[in-house]
């Protein structure tokens, strides 16, 4: 193998790295493929939320095949204290006609490097790669222990912790403000009782993320999916925060899962899965050049997640970044030009879709998720607001404005208020 010489060699078997090799290799570029894990996903994490619209444009369908878990038609944003939650719920049918899914990341990627096999990329697992290769300031291979393979472009898709291209010079290393440290379970249930603790039939899944008392204040919130046979839960909070705090990310959990909104929708559940991640939330504010000569990067690694509060999206920014590379490279290829000039349609590729539109329109949102209000003042606001209204205990009522005011002031009042919702609005 260390003879040969690719067309590309893409580094990183997740949704960006699998796509890209789907795509060149269906357009008769040679291919090569290489996952760090013993099995394409042996060692991806995420909450497990796939948005189906990036993927469906380059597989149609793919959930006719793929080892998709449930379609998404609940959507549930909570606000928790320590004794209450809040929350908005939305179900809906129209969510049909742009479906999104929850999946397992081990049996999903694992499927999704199989279709890149399948269309004639070479995929190499239990493989680390150590280096990329340079030569006159260009990318030509990588190095993996003693073995070196070449090829004529490099797509780096080695997730939110990018060690080829820091080695290489070409990014620094990550602000503790950039990323958050994620931490999730796979807790196991009978089919039925997800479907009846959470209102769903037999295909039909919910998405529910949390705020407040899930994270002790710190900066950051809760997620839970369901998918057929389990839920997904977990924490993702920003590691700037962590470092300022008390806390560990293992008792958060606990507390987490001993929650009154929790409690009852695991119970009886055993844990057959922990797993921690890194995950990117600088938005633009984090992303490095992703064109060099002979190298382009995607996914994770460019820093393509969006975080806007009351949704997380990662893999559909991904899947858009692998198949924007691999336009790119089948390009380069055509004009044998495969400097940052001749790969540099990526770059336009990606700024034409929603992958840059959409970073670009949310790119306040990680500086106003600084505010700690929002997760430390606000859910108690909410809370006593609801539970006011609600209250019945033969003292004379108040009329309902001036009760939700009085409330307001007791929280830093109503131009505060004002100030973060604008702050909120602009930014979103």
């Amino acid at each position: 193998m260390s003879e040969e010489r690719f067309d590309a060699i893409v580094v990183g078997a997740g949704p960006a790295g699998s796509v890209a090799a789907y795509c060149m290799a269906k357009a008769g570029l040679e291919v090569l493929l290489i996952e760090r894990g013993n099995t394409p996903g042996a060692k991806n994490m995420t909450g497990g939320r796939l948005y189906g619209h990036s993927l469906h444009k380059i597989i149609p369908n793919f959930w006719e095949e793929a080892p998709i878990e449930r379609k998404v038609l609940r959507e549930t944003v909570t606000f928790m204290t320590k004794e209450s939650e809040v929350s908005l719920d939305v179900k809906s049918e129209k969510w049909n006609d742009a479906p999104s899914f929850t999946v397992l990341r081990s049996e999903f990627d694992a499927w999704l490097a199989g279709k890149a096999e399948e269309a004639g990329a070479m995929v190499a697992a239990g493989v680390r790669v150590d280096e990329l290769i340079k030569e006159n300031g260009k990318v030509i291979g990588v190095r993996c222990d003693e073995d070196e393979m070449q090829a004529n472009v490099v797509i780096a898709a080695d997730g939110v912790n990018p060690l080829l291209a820091q080695r290489a010079g070409i990014r620094s290393e990550l602000l503790p403000k950039h990323v958050a440290t994620g931490a999730k379970e796979v807790i196991e249930l009978p089919k039925q009782v997800i479907e009846d603790r959470f209102n769903l039939t037999e295909d039909t899944g919910a998405a529910q993320l949390f705020v407040g008392e899930c994270t002790r204040g710190l900066q950051g919130g809760g997620f839970l999916y369901t998918n057929k046979n389990s839920i997904s839960l977990g924490l993702v909070i920003t590691a700037e925060e962590f470092a300022h705090s008390q806390y560990s990310i293992v008792d958060l959990m606990e507390e987490f899962k001993m929650h009154p909104a929790i409690r009852p929708l695991i119970e009886g559940g055993k844990v057959v899965e922990y797993s921690g991640h890194l995950v990117p939330e600088g938005g633009l504010g984090m992303m490095p050049p992703l064109v060099h000569d002979g190298l382009l990067i995607v996914g994770d690694a460019a820093g393509l997640v969006l975080n806007t509060g009351y949704m997380v999206r990662g893999m559909d920014l991904a899947i858009a970044s692998g198949e924007a590379a691999a336009k790119a490279v089948i390009a380069a290829k055509e004009a044998e030009d495969y400097s940052k000039q001749g790969l540099s349609l990526y770059q336009k590729e990606l700024d034409n879709s929603f992958v840059m539109q959409d970073l670009k329109t949310y790119s306040k949102a990680p500086a106003f998720m600084e505010n700690k209000r929002i997760f430390g003042l606000y859910p108690s606001l909410v809370e006593d607001m609801m539970v006011n209204l609600f209250k019945v205990d033969g003292v004379p009522a108040k009329p309902l404005l001036k009760e939700a005011v009085g409330t307001i002031k007791h929280y830093g009042g109503l131009m505060q208020l004002a100030r973060d919702a604008w702050k909120g609005v602009s930014s979103l």
